[in-house]
């Protein structure tokens, strides 16, 4: 309540010093900071899974007979729900190095990632993206989203410009899906979560830390793929720490590196 109040009144210091604003739009930016605050995961759930509908028509999705997806249904076999969420998987065809969870369940993983990764390493980085979603960590961004997207509303009440910028809520969610900035902590327990998820399903955990070394290699690289990569790492931060502190783990348990 005391986060609500603070930004009611920022916003409202903010169009006193404009000439004019627009009392539906600032009212209606309220209201969106109130219901962020007041979300169910239910409701969270709902409308992650407007946006990824959208998304996926909007997509290559390869279809069941292609290779790639093949592949992934066999690497999933028997995932079917996390933290009582189902999951669903698709393929996207598309040149990125990037693979992605939803807080509906919907995980979506890329040919570029696809093309670079081995199987075990593959598993790590969607392991990886699960534990975001059993952890709340994806819902927690969209919740953010929705108040950042409140805080442009009380700003676009004094600027028309701005308002074309912030109309649509589900560009909103789609940044907060696809440009997610999770801390330090966020990020090292969705990579405990990989390291036990691989565990868990009889690989070796040694692929959390080959899964960070082949996207340090891919970054290191040129073209659309490196480019991509590069993109992913500026969201991973301490990549580095991360690959020593699953390493360290792997060796400290008893597994050997694999060849590859």
């Amino acid at each position: 309540m005391k986060r609500l109040l603070a930004f009611a009144a920022g916003v409202l210091m903010l169009v006193s010093c404009s000439e004019t604003f627009d009392a539906g739009r600032l009212l209606q930016g309220g209201m969106i900071a109130a219901q962020a605050m007041s979300l169910s995961d239910e409701q969270v759930q709902a409308y992650v899974h407007q946006y990824v509908t959208q998304l996926d028509a909007q997509s290559k999705v390869l279809p069941e007979t292609n290779a790639y997806t093949k592949r992934l249904r066999t690497l999933t076999k028997g995932l079917t729900s996390v933290d009582g969420i189902p999951l669903n998987f698709k393929v996207y065809q598309e040149n990125q190095v990037n693979a992605f969870a939803c807080a509906d369940g919907s995980v979506r993983v890329y040919t570029g990632i696809m093309d670079v990764m081995s199987d075990n390493e593959l598993l790590g980085v969607i392991g990886h993206e699960i534990g975001h979603v059993a952890m709340k960590h994806t819902k927690k961004e969209m919740r953010n989203s929705l108040l950042t997207s409140a805080a442009l509303e009380g700003i676009a009440s004094t600027s028309q410009t701005a308002a074309t910028l912030t109309d649509s809520q589900l560009g909103a969610i789609g940044n907060a899906i696809l440009n997610a900035r999770y801390s330090r902590k966020q990020e090292s327990e969705a990579d405990d979560y990989g390291y036990a998820f691989l565990k868990s399903v009889g690989k070796n955990p040694w692929g959390m830390a080959m899964s960070f070394e082949k996207l340090q290699k891919v970054a290191g690289g040129s073209g659309a793929q490196a480019s991509a990569a590069q993109k992913l790492f500026s969201s991973h931060p301490d990549t580095e720490t991360r690959i020593q502190r699953m390493a360290e783990r792997a060796t400290a348990e008893g597994y050997k590196r694999p060849a590859k």
